[in-house]
């Protein structure tokens, strides 16, 4: 199965005050592991440069080079980490008070360090993939909208639920553009054990959004699709969700996708997953003549 690409729709936020503190937990939370862990490193070593500094200026550290950077660094290091080898110590008035300052700045410090990177850590992400496109084919004669996901770890994500918003860009009587988001009924949004695979459908019927749409209709107007998922993870009991968006121009009329599931020979059933995001053609029918082609 392909790996989990869902998209998220990025907004720009200006003339906003500014708030870099108060969103530092959050950045911290949405920032790859890589560029998290390389922040906390910086972070270290530039606290112990800046106290190396001091101990520069103020001196008093005994067994230390004069006037060496390195070794007021290393001996920083060792304040901040604890270490406590012996062979510096601080010989003055001033430098025990840069001591005192680096042990309560290094208690606090470790304490925010260490609430970061559990809360980061505890994260749970779903790892839930989408098919790479929406289908509109004929379901019992109906003209059916359906895409399918799909859970890639081995374990249940109990009382899933689904849900599509359709979103179209509008103009009003008073010349106002205006982007209306339209819940789309599923034909089942729920599921008790989310396992492997679930295909989601929607029918264009006279209740529906979308009767009456045609494919080039729909290409006009740019109609855009979100999807999301939310349940619990059976192993963790935490709260899960995924969501992909969907433009027109993932939309495929006339198709189906590709079955994933067949019988062996032996009864047992085969899952494959190479399979996943292919689709296959369909007719059009009589009662399904929406943009579809022979």
């Amino acid at each position: 199965m392909a790996n989990n690409n869902n998209e998220q729709l990025g907004v720009v936020v200006t003339g906003t005050e500014r708030a870099v503190f108060r969103d530092f937990h959050h950045r911290f939370l949405r920032a790859p592991w890589l560029l998290a862990l390389a922040a906390i490193v910086l972070a270290f070593l530039a606290l112990n440069a800046l106290y190396a500094g001091m101990y520069l200026l103020v001196g008093g550290i005994r067994h230390a080079r004069p006037g060496s950077f390195a070794d007021a660094f290393y001996f920083s290091v060792q304040t901040m980490g604890t270490i406590g080898y012996g062979d510096m110590y601080p010989a003055s008035s001033a430098a025990n008070w840069i001591v005192v300052s680096e042990a309560v700045v290094s208690l606090v410090v470790s304490a925010v360090v260490t609430g970061l990177v559990f809360s980061k850590f505890s994260q749970l992400q779903a790892r839930v993939v989408f098919t790479n496109t929406i289908t509109v084919t004929p379901m019992d004669g109906v003209p059916t909208v359906m895409f399918r996901l799909g859970n890639e770890r081995g374990n249940q994500i109990v009382e899933a639920r689904l849900s599509v918003v359709m979103i179209r860009t509008e103009h009003t009587r008073e010349g106002m553009l205006f982007y209306r988001q339209i819940d789309l009924p599923l034909v089942r949004d729920r599921s008790q054990a989310f396992t492997r695979s679930w295909t989601a459908m929607h029918t264009i019927d006279e209740k529906s959004p979308l009767f009456g749409m045609t494919e080039q209709a729909m290409n006009a107007e740019e109609l855009e699709f979100v999807v999301s998922v939310i349940g619990t993870d059976d192993t963790s009991l935490q709260p899960v969700h995924a969501r992909r968006h969907y433009t027109h121009k993932d939309v495929i009329w006339g198709a189906r996708h590709a079955d994933v599931l067949s019988e062996r020979p032996d009864g047992t059933l085969l899952l494959d997953l190479r399979k996943f995001h292919e689709t296959e053609p369909t007719r059009a029918t009589e009662n399904f003549p929406y943009g579809l082609r022979d």
